[in-house]
C-alpha cells in the first residue's frame, strides 16, 4: 500500500468511526444492543474508536514506511481535537437535529 492510499484510508475511517457513537443510539460498538446510551457512554465509545484509529495509523505507517516516527505530546493533542472535529456532524445530529427531523 502506498503512503497516499494509507493516508486516505486512515482519514475516511477516522471520519466514519468518529460519528458512529452518535448515529447508533441503540447499539454499543455496533454489536451490543442497549436501550439508550448516555452522553458519557457515547464519549467512552468515541474514545475507544479514537484509540482504534491510533492503532490503525500506527500499523499503516509501519506498513507504508517501514518504521514509525516517534511523536511528542503535541501530536496526540492535535489528533484528539481533530477526531473531535470529525465527530461534529454526528454530535450535532444526535443532540440538536434529531428531534427536529423526527417531529418535522
Amino acid at each position: 500500500m502506498t503512503l497516499d492510499t494509507a493516508v486516505w484510508v486512515l482519514i475516511v475511517t477516522a471520519i466514519v468511526l468518529a460519528n458512529v457513537p452518535w448515529f447508533f443510539e441503540k447499539r454499543l460498538f455496533l454489536v451490543v444492543p442497549v436501550r439508550s446510551k448516555s452522553v458519557w457512554l457515547n464519549l467512552v465509545e468515541w474514545f475507544v474508536y479514537f484509540l482504534l484509529i491510533g492503532l490503525l495509523a500506527f500499523l499503516l505507517e509501519k506498513n507504508a514506511m517501514g518504521s514509525v516516527q516517534p511523536q511528542d505530546w503535541e501530536f496526540y493533542a492535535v489528533n484528539v481535537f481533530m477526531f473531535a472535529i470529525f465527530s461534529f456532524p454526528g454530535f450535532i445530529y444526535r443532540y440538536n437535529l434529531k428531534r427536529y427531523v423526527q417531529n418535522g
